[in-house]
């Protein structure tokens, strides 16, 4: 899967209609979710922008503190692997009440060793990575907006020097976008525009192409 990033001159002029979106599915099926979420997203001289279009009829979101497990609640999430190996990559949320979780996260040694099966996504990974959530994306900036009853809007914009790479055009890096929504009688559903086969988003093995074009 290869979602194509539009360079743009100046975000805050930009035409976000005139993007390419895509649609995020069920983490496990890949089947339709219950709630409609589109994604876009588009780079600029000063860094990399996202943003989610996301329908919504209950809102769970009672954390209010950086790096609180808001995976817990309502959600949006970017994963982004700017070398491709899938051994480092940045893990980014963003809550309802625009809340933020960021971290570093790295594959240790243990699962280096096997990289055959880290490589084709048929192991699960989680005891072998390290997640830094001491680690601070300082220069991100994240809104939530309600633009009308049930229909939300989130933007995430990460300047380059937070995510430690510089594209050119022509760049590919790897990434992935989800989303977790509780509905009304508690239970918790898992989306993503890459599905992982799992409940478990940390599979850097299905992150799909984002490529950076002009």
């Amino acid at each position: 899967m290869q979602y194509e990033c539009k360079y743009v001159e100046n975000i805050v002029e930009a035409d976000w209609n005139l993007l390419p979106d895509i649609t995020l599915l069920d983490v496990v099926t890949g089947d339709k979710p219950r709630l409609h979420t589109s994604v876009r997203a588009c780079w600029s001289q000063e860094g990399l922008h996202v943003r989610f279009d996301c329908e919504d009829d209950h809102i769970i979101a009672t954390m209010i503190n950086r790096d609180d497990p808001i995976y817990n609640e309502d959600v949006v999430e970017v994963f982004i692997d700017t070398t491709g190996t899938g051994y480092k990559y940045f893990e980014f949320e963003v809550s309802p009440r625009n809340v933020i979780f960021d971290a570093k996260i790295e594959i240790t040694d243990m699962a280096r060793a096997q990289g055959e099966r880290h490589s084709t996504g048929t192991g699960d990974t989680s005891d072998y990575k390290t997640v830094d959530i001491a680690w601070d994306a300082h220069g991100m900036r994240t809104s939530v907006d309600k633009l009308s009853e049930g229909q939300y809007r989130y933007e995430l914009h990460f300047p380059f020097a937070d995510l430690e790479a510089v594209p050119d055009e022509g760049t590919v890096w790897k990434w992935n976008a989800y989303r977790i929504d509780g509905d009304q009688s508690g239970k918790f559903h898992f989306w993503a525009w890459s599905p992982t086969g799992a409940v478990n988003y940390h599979v850097p093995s299905k992150f799909g192409e984002l490529k950076f074009v002009k």
